[in-house]
């Protein structure tokens, strides 16, 4: 499509806006319907979106509108599945860490798949395997049976049913700085790789004796880095479940700090090694994030609470769209990463607040 960098992440702006800022109502749904007919629709109107933006991948209007729509569908995964597993498992973080890294194998498989595909048979071509991807997952939805014990026993003590509603406030506060820091770095990653990483490039190109389009390496690159996401999720979600929470949460965002303020400076294997421990940290809190919110939001209302969480991340995260694409228009690409590791710095504070907002009674949310 020959298209700049810049109509691309205004192509896809409304796409990610939908897929966070439609988390909420889903959510409530869910809390008052329950979850087994939404996570049908979610596959079939995925299918249907992905389709269509395939059929009018050269049109940037209608493209538009259909991403637009595969976002809105799209938002009702997190709240419905997150709630499941926070109100069906006991062990929430490690749970939380195994979803995740099944979440991140799709994430690390989507930009190399779509990279090779791309190259053989054009934009169109993902399209349709992301459509047909959905069409068996809506029918293993509507083929296998979902037992939740949560509809076949007691509901748990009125305690750990009340939460802590102003320490989940603050949480969304931190949610919202990490979606704005998470949506910015994986929106620019491929784009910053294909500048940054010409050596790498070189080289693999080299190795196997004919020029590489230094968008595939840089999509390979992307995935690898998604991967290293998963050992991240893993870790993350041992780590939430041995220690404290609030702590680990805390440690994992403040180690994203120096890395992303680095990540402006180098290029080829030292940014790959700084983006590798980025990225590490940076998904590896997510179980961690998840199991405070499990923690701090009302039992009866956690596909709500996890709704919620994604219209911050997501919704108004996807406003950092916007703001890469300002900084890349007036700054130039290399300054991403510095904004982004400025972004972490307020959230490692607003961090810091919770722990001390929490501390008088870290072992009971409930007040």
């Amino acid at each position: 499509m020959h298209l700049d960098m810049s109509t691309v992440l205004g192509i896809s702006f409304w796409m990610y806006l939908l897929f966070g800022i439609t988390s909420l109502p889903w959510g409530m749904l869910a809390d008052r319907l329950g979850p087994r007919f939404l996570l049908f629709l979610f596959y079939i109107g995925s299918a249907v979106s992905a389709m269509a933006a395939a059929r009018y991948v050269n049109s940037p209007s209608a493209l538009t509108i259909s991403l637009a729509a595969l976002g809105l569908f799209s938002g009702i995964y997190h709240p419905i599945a997150l709630g499941m597993i926070s109100r069906e498992i006991r062990q929430v973080s490690l749970a939380m860490g195994y979803n995740g890294m099944f979440g991140n194998v799709g994430l690390a498989s989507a930009p190399l798949l779509t990279g090779l595909i791309n190259w053989i048979w054009g934009p169109a071509g993902a399209y349709l395997l992301l459509g047909g991807m959905h069409v068996i997952g809506a029918a293993m939805t509507a083929l296998l049976p979902i037992t939740l014990l949560s509809e076949t026993t007691e509901e748990a003590t009125e305690t750990s049913e009340n939460g802590n509603l102003s320490a989940f406030l603050i949480l969304l506060v931190a949610m919202m700085l990490g979606g704005i820091a998470y949506r910015g770095a994986t929106v620019v990653m491929p784009a910053y790789f294909e500048l940054k990483n010409q050596g790498v490039t070189h080289f693999f190109s080299m190795m196997i004796g004919r020029e590489l389009p230094g968008n595939l390496v840089a999509t390979f690159t992307t995935s690898l880095i998604f991967f290293i996401g998963i050992l991240g999720q893993y870790a993350g979600g041992r780590i939430g479940n041995r220690f404290e929470p609030r702590y680990s949460y805390l440690v994992f965002h403040a180690i994203t700090v120096p890395a992303a303020f680095l990540m402006g400076l180098f290029h080829d294997v030292p940014l790959l090694i700084l983006v590798f421990i980025y990225t590490f940290f940076l998904i590896g809190m997510q179980p961690i994030e998840n199991t405070l919110v499990a923690l701090f939001a009302p039992k009866r209302l956690h596909h709500s609470a996890f709704g919620t969480k994604f219209v911050v991340t997501f919704g108004v995260g996807s406003f950092s769209v916007k703001m890469v694409e300002f900084v890349e228009k007036n700054i130039g690409i290399e300054a991403t990463f510095p904004v982004l590791g400025g972004v972490s710095v307020f959230l490692v504070g607003v961090i810091l607040y919770l722990i001390h907002h929490t501390s008088k009674n870290p072992e009971q949310p409930a007040q």
